[in-house]
């Protein structure tokens, strides 16, 4: 099992999806993030159903984060 943190720093610059507590998945580059697990993504978009957001450069909050997966 990999620690969240470690898992932060390998996935750095890379595409990750990250599915959030209301559901939505958002997709984009990790281009940065801190110690509370707060997510910097660029070229962010939202995936629902049968529907893509483009959003550009969002913040996530770590704690609306439930899974993080490297894309």
């Amino acid at each position: 099992m990999i620690m969240p943190m470690k898992m932060l720093e390998e996935s750095l610059n890379k595409k990750v999806a990250l599915l959030l507590k209301d559901n939505r998945v958002l997709e984009g580059m990790l281009t940065g993030y801190d110690e509370y697990m707060n997510m910097v993504l660029s070229d962010a978009q939202e995936n629902a159903e049968q529907m893509t957001r483009k959003l550009g450069t969002v913040v996530i909050r770590g704690s609306n984060v439930v899974r993080i997966v490297s894309a």
